[in-house]
């Protein structure tokens, strides 16, 4: 029962930063509502055992990923001119997220014969061990992918974002 409060507790932090998101008209505030939007899902993951998934949640996304947003952000140097005037209001964020939450009281109520009992998984899914035999054998090559796409984007932003020499500096 305690499980199933902190659940809609950080399921509610989770949609409230999530909308917080794509509502903020500065960057910065947006990129820090996505680090309390991913810190409460790993919360999430937290709480149904998932552990390994709940660390590299922190790590990897509200860690690594939210320095690299942080530092793109950072060179593109928005002036308060280039952001604009705020269009959110408090009035408008809170019904929409009462409408999400209706919306999902309802779909909820709607398919709750559709969900299955679930099955017993093996004792070592989701290991440390596991996981990285798996990531490090049969998904290598996407894993590496990413490596290189990551890399791909932060020489992508430093030449978007370099000045020239006749820019006044």
């Amino acid at each position: 029962m305690i499980q199933a409060i902190f659940f809609y507790i950080f399921a509610g932090i989770a949609v409230t930063m999530a909308l917080m998101v794509v509502s903020a008209k500065n960057p910065m505030r947006s990129a820090l509502a996505l680090t309390g939007c991913l810190l409460s899902v790993a919360c999430i993951f937290a709480l149904q055992s998932a552990h390994l998934m709940a660390i590299l949640q922190v790590l990897v996304y509200a860690g690594a990923i939210m320095v690299f947003i942080l530092f793109v952000l950072m060179l593109l140097n928005l002036s308060p001119q280039e952001l604009g005037e705020r269009r959110v209001t408090v009035r408008r964020v809170a019904g929409a997220y009462l409408i999400g939450a209706v919306g999902t009281i309802l779909m909820l109520r709607v398919t709750k014969h559709l969900w299955a009992p679930s099955s017993t998984l093996d004792p070592d899914f989701g290991t440390v061990k596991e996981v990285g035999t798996i990531l490090y054998t049969k998904y290598l090559l996407p894993f590496e992918m990413v490596s290189l796409l990551l890399l791909a984007a932060i020489i992508g932003a430093v030449v978007l974002t370099r000045k020239e020499k006749g820019d006044g500096q």
